[in-house]
């Protein structure tokens, strides 16, 4: 839902804002859990994992927005959810060995998320920089998933890990913002569209994109903790499928059949991982 709600907002607003100001909202509430949990007194050195998970973070982000840009959507979509064969080599590489059922699942699910983006098989060529960017955003997400994962190895330490991952984030995604206010690039909504007022509208938007995404950080690092990482990485890598729903529910978009027969595939593949 996170993606979905980002991509609803960057129609209007640049997408570094959104980045710069959903992560400014999500380091505001995680600063005040960390405060009152007492999760600071659990820094260590595993913390540089979540610095690194927030310095990849907006690099993965922003290169998938530029190639959803050069398009075409119908490819750039499928191929961002490859990401999860970063994850799930970890957890081979770790000694996981799932089961023959779990490993069904894996391959359905993930044929499932990859339909349920809609790929388009016909149409005009792909540009070759829009397939380096979306393999370059697919594999920092992947990372991201991998790298909090493994920093923190308690509930509190996994506050203070987000925390630092949002900091992380905001500074790296401030830095641009800069650079490119500088160069003359947006940062508000063109002056026809209101300019700064969509913003403070879209406040509580912006607020649930923050922490929803900070809420499917943690409760993937919490499941990698609990179970094979391999299982947790493919049912975190569902979001596709959440938003072509997401777009079916509220914005009416029809879903086309293979989209369908993703989500279809994608749940079976679930109940599979599940039972196995």
């Amino acid at each position: 839902m996170a993606d979905f709600g980002g991509g609803l907002l960057t129609r209007r607003t640049p997408a570094l804002t959104v980045v710069v100001v959903s992560q400014c909202i999500a380091v505001a509430v995680l600063g005040t859990i960390v405060a009152a949990t007492g999760a600071w007194r659990e820094s260590g050195p595993q913390l540089w994992y979540a610095v690194a998970a927030g310095l990849v973070g907006p690099v993965a982000m922003l290169a998938f927005y530029k190639a959803l840009a050069l398009g075409p959507m119908g490819v750039v979509s499928p191929l961002g959810s490859l990401g999860v064969a970063v994850p799930v080599g970890v957890g081979l590489l770790l000694g996981e060995r799932p089961g023959l059922v779990q490993v069904a699942g894996i391959l359905v699910a993930v044929v499932g998320v990859v339909l349920a983006g809609g790929p388009q098989l016909r149409g005009a060529p792909v540009q070759r920089q829009a397939v380096l960017l979306t393999l370059l955003a697919a594999f920092g997400f992947g990372a991201v998933m991998a790298l909090i994962a493994e920093a923190s190895t308690t509930v509190t330490g996994l506050f203070l890990a987000l925390f630092v991952q949002r900091v992380t984030n905001v500074a790296a995604g401030g830095t641009a913002l800069y650079v490119s206010a500088r160069r003359g690039g947006p940062v508000l909504p063109a002056a026809d569209e209101g300019g700064a007022r969509p913003l403070w509208r879209s406040l509580p938007v912006l607020a649930f994109v923050g922490l929803a995404d900070v809420a499917a950080n943690g409760t993937y690092a919490l499941a990698a903790r609990s179970g094979p990482v391999t299982v947790a990485a493919v049912l975190a890598s569902l979001y596709p499928v959440v938003t072509a729903l997401a777009a079916r529910g509220f914005l009416r978009e029809r879903l086309r059949g293979v989209q369908a027969a993703g989500a279809g595939l994608a749940l079976v593949g679930t109940l599979l991982l599940a039972t196995g």
